[in-house]
Order: C-alpha cells, then structure tokens, then sequence
C-alpha cells in the first residue's frame, strides 16, 4: 500500500489502465487478491469487480476491504450471469483504454502489471498474454499444476493463446473481437482468444507478467476442475485432438478387453497389464520433474487416470447437451 508509480513511457502514462476481475463466493480468497492488486508496483487506475450472484460474504468482504483504498479507484457490481456476462459488464463499465484481467483465487506478482502494460508502447499489440505459475504447498498441488497448466519449457512464445488468468487488452479490439461470448459459462477466454487470433490481432507473450494460481487441494477438486473444462470445450464444439486421442484410447482398450472375454483368450490380459503399467510410468515420467518427490509416484498417476475420466465425462456430457440444444 501507498506505493509511489514506478517511471513508464510517456505513451502508456496517459493510458489508462482498469483491472477487471469476476467473482462468486470467493469470501476465502477476494482479500489476498486485492492485497496483491494493491502491492502492484505499477497500480492500476481502478479496479472492477463484478460479483455473479454470490450466496455467501463475498460482497460485504469486498466492501470492507475496499473501503479504507486510496491510491486507486474501486468499483463493485452486482450482475447475476456466468463468467462471460461478468466480464463484459465489467469492460463496459470500465474508463480504461487497456483493459488487464485476472481471477480471484490467483495472486498478482508485485510487478505484474507494470510487465503486463508496458508491450502497450508498441501501438501496433494488441493483446499481452501473460504468464502463470503454480503455487502449491503440498505434494499433491504441485503435482496438479502440470495437468492445469502450461508449463514453461512447453510455452511457445509464437502460439502462446491468452487467457484470463494474467491478460490484457485494447478495449477496441475486444470490441472487434465480439466481447466474451456470453452463452459460455465455461473455458469462454479460450474462445475470445481464438476470436482474436481469427480477427488478427497483434499478441504479445509477455513471460514476466506473471500471476501465481492456487492449485486444487484433493482429487474430487481436481476431478470437477478438468470435468468442467472438458465439459466447456464441447459445450463451445471445440474438440482438442489431446481430448479425442484421451476418449480413443480407452475405447481401444474397452473393445479389446471385450474381444479378450468373448474368445476367451485370457492369456491377453498380460498385454493390457503391461499397456496399463507403461501408461502409468509415463504419467510419472512426463511430469516428475515438476515436482521432484517420492509421493509423486502415487499421485501423478491418480491424477491422470482421474483426468482422464474426468475428460471422458465432462466432453461426453456437454457433446449430448449440445446436440439436444440444450
């Protein structure tokens, strides 16, 4: 708090800059966002919260916390909707020519928006894609963080897509790029992302704006979070080839431990162990150096067999709620 604005560029000094977030019973985490947010060294020009419809103390909690603020302007509405209808209330809401998003649950590094805005003296970005790193306490959350997120020896500067984690924007090419399409509940910023790679727009990786994400605490966590993603990509018609190569695989599998029980040729069983034992030992290979512990051979393949099934659940369930119309 009462940080002095670090020296920008003349062109970003007259831009202003609003942060947008969306929130729905977040009364556990909305304090050590806006703490975060306030120990920006480059501060926003104010902050937009809009609260989806929250049921517990999120809406009070955020009053309170913002009511001794200063250095910035804050605003907070009330807009029942998903996600997408949050965000676009919040962008319309905003003064902002840049508009830098990120969600409640995640925490600011201290010069991340300072490193978010500053590709903006180039007139010709449009967006900044930042970037994202776990922070987990436990054994268990960071061997989630390499199924939730793309770790940095994979990131491609190039094809990098933005998302809502750690993002920013020109209010004029969101705009152009249609807002946020308001029918999605789920994985929309992947949608507005691709919209935005479709209409052309300049994005910039920006790998030193960086947020930290709180991974989930236990599998039936883990479990909802990649059913609800999945379940968001076929709820858009977006098919990711991973998704499909995950539902052929145990398709493959299913048809062949049926053809074993119906020609009885049990002897092949000795195959599907050793397909199953290599499955998993690759599941620790890929994935071991992100966490580099003895419990991680327990937990990573767990948590691949639960995203798995998690995928085939959450992509099987929105594809028939899509071809009913529903």
């Amino acid at each position: 708090m009462g940080k002095s604005r670090e020296y920008l560029p003349k062109t970003l000094e007259i831009m202003k800059v609003s942060l947008i977030t969306t929130v729905l019973n977040e009364e556990n985490s909305i304090k050590s966002f806006i703490d975060s947010v306030l120990s920006q060294t480059r501060l926003p020009d104010e902050l937009v919260i809009v609260d989806g419809g929250s049921t517990d103390g999120t809406v009070s909690s955020i009053k309170y916390l913002v009511s001794s603020i200063k250095q910035i302007n804050v605003r907070i509405i009330v807009k029942r909707g998903n996600r997408s209808v949050g965000r676009n209330t919040a962008i319309k809401s905003s003064t902002g020519d840049i508009i830098a998003v990120s969600d409640v649950g995640c925490i600011l590094d201290n010069n991340w928006l300072k490193n978010l805005v500053l590709p903006f003296k180039d007139k010709s970005t449009d967006v900044v894609a930042g970037y994202y790193k776990g922070r987990g306490t436990t054994v268990f959350q960071k061997c989630v963080v390499p199924y939730a997120l793309v770790m940095f020896d994979k990131v491609n500067p190039s094809s990098f897509l933005p998302a809502t984690r750690s993002m920013a924007f020109r209010k004029s090419i969101w705009k152009k790029a249609g807002n946020f399409n308001e029918k999605l509940s789920h994985n929309e910023d992947y949608v507005f992302a691709k919209m935005l790679k479709k209409i052309d727009a300049h994005i910039f990786f920006e790998k030193s704006a960086v947020v930290y994400w709180i991974p989930r605490r236990n599998i039936a966590e883990f479990y909802t979070m990649n059913r609800r993603f999945a379940y968001g990509d076929a709820e858009a018609g977006i098919y990711r080839s991973k998704a499909l190569f995950i539902i052929a695989r145990y398709m493959l599998g299913i048809l062949f431990l049926v053809f074993i029980l119906l020609t009885r040729h049990y002897s092949l069983f000795t195959i599907l162990y050793f397909l199953l034992f290599f499955y998993l030992l690759w599941s620790i290979l890929k994935n071991y150096k992100y966490v580099k512990h003895p419990k991680a051979f327990l937990y990573l393949p767990l948590l691949q067999i639960t995203s798995d099934i998690a995928v085939i659940s959450g992509m099987t369930i929105g594809f028939l709620r899509r071809l009913m119309g529903k």
